[in-house]
């Protein structure tokens, strides 16, 4: 199975940064990407919330595979926190 070199926390809060940032998303910067580099660490906390959040599977996500085994991998990340 292939896997990300770039740690989860990092892709959440880049996605969140340029929600924010680029005209793709809620922004207006047509070009983004330097904009996204610097500003992703200020959305680290919010990265954080939302894998805490997601630490619970729902119903449907339950079904799909093994819960065990997620809140194992949530749970690794989420005691990186600093």
């Amino acid at each position: 199975m292939p896997t990300s070199t770039t740690p989860a926390i990092e892709r959440i809060a880049r996605v969140l940064a340029g929600r924010q940032l680029s005209l793709n998303g809620e922004g207006s910067d047509p070009h983004a990407s330097g904009a996204v580099d610097a500003s992703w660490p200020d959305h680290v906390d919010d990265a954080y919330a939302i894998l805490h959040t997601l630490r619970e599977p729902d119903e449907q996500m339950a079904q799909a595979g093994d819960v065990a085994t997620w809140r194992r991998m949530i749970g690794a990340v989420l005691e990186r926190r600093p």
